[in-house]
């Protein structure tokens, strides 16, 4: 398997933590770059943030366009309609990353995997069922498109999990949000869920909770 193309941010000293942060439809690695230098983590944490390019693929809710993407969107419903088979090869795609990282050194239990929208569905995906326990799983503004098919594995059950929605999301209904905290949370997985009044995106304030769900995570 080619490994994707990535942006990649080399902390000060020499990294003994990664972060792999899938970007939504349409954007590139380099959408989350910027937030890096809000995220300075301390106490030893020294983490390489490694930002993939999805390939360009036709997308069908975008009239067949060709633009970065993970999978295909059939529908907008509240329900999505996505291809699942381009999403899993995507996870599979994410795993790849992880296990990158960890040929380089990185112990997968000092691995983040983190996703905004549809790089947050396959990020679910990649995370729930790899083999190997995770430092945790950071999910923003996104839903668990494969629920009804995911296959968990049990090395993540207890990964912490990290949830973030706008509540006034036009784009992914923040009650695609509750239903994937939902999901987890029946299955006694450890999430933590929190919500902000905004759109799409992200904002300050939950940039500082990321730095400290990443700072709690990957302390040694």
């Amino acid at each position: 398997m080619n490994l994707l193309p990535c942006v990649e941010v080399e902390p000060q000293q020499p990294a003994n933590a990664v972060v792999i942060w899938l970007h939504g439809l349409g954007a590139d690695g380099h959408d989350f770059e910027p937030v890096v230098p809000h995220l300075q983590l301390t106490n030893g944490v020294h983490a390489r943030f490694v930002f993939p390019h999805a390939p360009r693929i036709p997308v069908t809710i975008n009239g067949g366009m060709q633009m970065p993407a993970w999978y295909d969107i059939l529908e907008m419903s509240i329900d999505r309609s996505v291809d699942e088979n381009q999403l899993r090869s995507s996870a599979q795609q994410a795993i790849a990353l992880i296990e990158r990282e960890i040929a380089r050194g990185i112990p997968a239990h000092r691995i983040v995997l983190a996703g905004f929208s549809q790089g947050g569905a396959v990020a679910y995906e990649a995370a729930l069922t790899y083999d190997k326990k995770l430092a945790g799983i950071m999910c923003l503004s996104t839903y668990l498109a494969t629920h009804a098919s995911i296959q968990p594995n049990l090395a993540q059950q207890a990964t912490p999990i990290l949830i973030h929605h706008g509540s006034q999301d036009p784009v992914v209904p923040v009650q695609l949000g509750e239903q994937a905290k939902a999901w987890l949370s029946e299955r006694n997985y450890p999430v933590t869920y929190k919500t902000y009044p905004m759109a799409h995106q992200v904002c300050a304030e939950q940039l500082q909770d990321i730095r400290a769900f990443l700072q709690q995570v990957l302390t040694a």
